[in-house]
């Protein structure tokens, strides 16, 4: 975060309730030692892990496995200019497990995209933070809009 930005912090379990309302965030990984940011579906587990659904031969299946991640989520209403953004970061792994993964089939979310052959990548939040501003106005009352 950063510090004295007008903006509200928010508290890990309002983030994590926020992450749950939403249904596609941001995944950003590095490619070619450049940061690349993806568009994704998602859904939270139980432990407040994030977890994607993708192709097993997937780019990003290979870029992500062993690596840490950020994925980000926000959810913004131009018209009244308030809104907020999640970020977890944290390591990301190809789950592997069979056990694990027929039950995330079932419980787990569902790849917009499906393929043949899929598989979740789990996101531990090692980190999670966020931020929110309400109709248009800073942390110090100050309107940030005509």
């Amino acid at each position: 975060m950063y510090p004295n930005d007008g903006f509200r912090e928010l508290e890990r379990q309002e983030c994590l309730r926020l992450l749950a309302q939403v249904p596609v965030g941001r995944i950003v990984h590095t490619r070619q030692a450049l940061p690349a940011v993806l568009p994704v579906n998602f859904s939270l587990d139980s432990d407040g892990a994030v977890l994607l659904c993708t192709s097993a031969a997937s780019e990003l299946a290979r870029a992500v496995d062993g690596t840490v991640v950020a994925f980000e989520v926000d959810e913004v209403d131009a018209v009244t200019h308030s809104g907020w953004s999640v970020v977890v970061t944290g390591a990301a792994t190809v789950v592997r497990d069979p056990d694990e993964h027929e039950r995330l089939t079932r419980t787990g979310p569902r790849s917009w995209a499906p393929s043949p052959e899929e598989v979740f990548v789990r996101i531990e939040p090692e980190l999670i933070t966020g931020r929110e501003l309400v109709g248009g106005r800073s942390l110090y009352g100050v309107r940030l809009s005509p």
